[in-house]
């Protein structure tokens, strides 16, 4: 039995949120807008999310879809975000900065590390577009980071396998090295036996067809093409199980 081995879950919604822990994950990432790989979910979501989960919860602070440099209007509201979810009883933040040379903002983020404490701190994806991911890991380190979500600087982690498992061991229980991006019920074994980390980070979503009656199939509400606006995405269950039962036994 790998006890030591932790699965956090991304949701984008209270009802994936409680699905995961009916699963039997150990800890959430509660986002909003997965579409553009998550940004900060509402204070009403996160106030609902802590009051009927009895697992840890980690919240993603980031104010719009898109690159990782912020204007100075954007980082208060970052500063902001990361005050409500302290004060509505969230375990964790998740958040990244980066510099227009691709390095750590070490400035911005020792200020929102100070702001964020006692919480842990997570520094998301953002590392995967960072210029030297040794460099950045020993800055985040140096900084306090509790741990870095990534997927080996590659679009999923299964193909980051290599780098993935240069930063576990480089790392040597510094920092949490926590690998996540297209980890399913099929590659986690795999994933999981060559990179050893200790935590890793998954959403195993499904499509849920919409219940709507009617229907207006030539009106869109958003941007995307081909988006379709009579469904949406929701955790899976049954895959959600699959990977905590690899763990499990």
């Amino acid at each position: 039995m790998k006890k030591d081995v932790k699965i956090e879950v991304c949701v984008d919604s209270v009802e994936s949120a409680m699905i995961a822990q009916q699963a039997g994950a150990h800890r959430i990432e509660l986002c909003n807008n997965l579409i553009e790989g998550g940004t900060t979910p509402s204070a009403a979501s996160i106030e609902i999310a802590r009051k009927h989960l009895k697992i840890g919860l980690n919240v993603i602070i980031r104010p719009r879809g898109g690159d990782f440099l912020y204007s100075a209007l954007e980082l208060e509201i970052i500063k902001k975000d990361i005050q409500i979810a302290k004060s509505l009883g969230t375990e964790g933040v998740v958040f990244g900065m980066l510099t227009p040379e691709g390095k750590i903002n070490e400035e911005i983020c020792k200020s929102l590390i100070e702001i964020a404490r006692p919480m842990s701190v997570t520094f998301h994806r953002a590392f995967d577009l960072c210029v030297d991911p040794f460099e950045g890991m020993e800055t985040l380190i140096n900084l306090g980071v509790d741990r870095i979500l990534t997927s080996g600087q590659k679009n999923k982690a299964e193909d980051g396998l290599t780098l993935l498992t240069e930063l576990v061991e480089t790392a040597n229980n510094r920092i949490i090295i926590m690998p996540g991006s297209g980890i399913n019920e099929q590659n986690f074994s795999k994933i999981m036996n060559q990179c050893k980390a200790r935590e890793y980070h998954v959403s195993c979503r499904t499509e849920i067809e919409s219940k709507m009656l009617f229907r207006r199939e030539d009106v869109k509400m958003g941007s995307f093409p081909n988006y379709n606006e009579y469904a949406y995405k929701q955790n899976d269950l049954q895959k959600l199980k699959s990977i905590i039962h690899v763990i499990n036994h």
